[in-house]
């Protein structure tokens, strides 16, 4: 049996499978994020703010092009910002879990600080490296170098700070 709405012309299954696996890929990476922003205002607020502003910068470029993928695979551009909306809301539930389990014990907080530092460290490797070398500027490549060095070592004295 098969099911067809009246107001949809493109039939479900012409959405090529890269637009499933950006959305998949996409809703997981949202989900680490909030685990890492809960995590952050767990150990302090300015942490948490500052923690919250770095995910947005570095996903507005990332959803963006989600975007761009998943009207190339065939959704329409409804169906691409309500998704991309959905997959948002996965950082959403991965700062709550972060609040639960951060509520239940510090030793969460102290067996996940490090994760979230080198989640951080693979946010600046994977998505920020390559912006930096797109960026022809010397000065500019070195600003974004040395405050990428201060939020790992930031990162690291918390760790320790604890």
């Amino acid at each position: 049996m098969h099911w067809h709405h009246h107001g949809d012309d493109t039939e479900k299954d012409d959405i090529h499978p890269v637009g499933r696996l950006v959305l998949l890929s996409d809703g997981f990476h949202n989900f680490i994020d909030g685990i890492i922003i809960g995590i952050s205002f767990l150990v302090s607020v300015p942490l948490g703010i500052a923690t919250t502003l770095a995910v947005i910068l570095h996903e507005i470029p990332q959803e963006i092009g989600d975007f761009a993928v998943l009207l190339h695979a065939g959704y329409t551009r409804k169906q691409a910002l309500w998704l991309n909306f959905l997959s948002a809301l996965m950082a959403i539930l991965g700062t709550l879990v972060a609040f639960i389990l951060g509520t239940v014990g510090e030793s969460f907080i102290n067996w996940v600080l490090p994760l979230a530092a080198g989640g951080f460290i693979y946010i600046a490797v994977a998505d920020l490296i390559p912006e930096l070398q797109k960026t022809k500027k010397l000065s500019h490549s070195f600003s974004q170098l040395l405050s990428l060095i201060f939020g790992v070592i930031l990162m690291v004295g918390l760790v320790f700070l604890e």
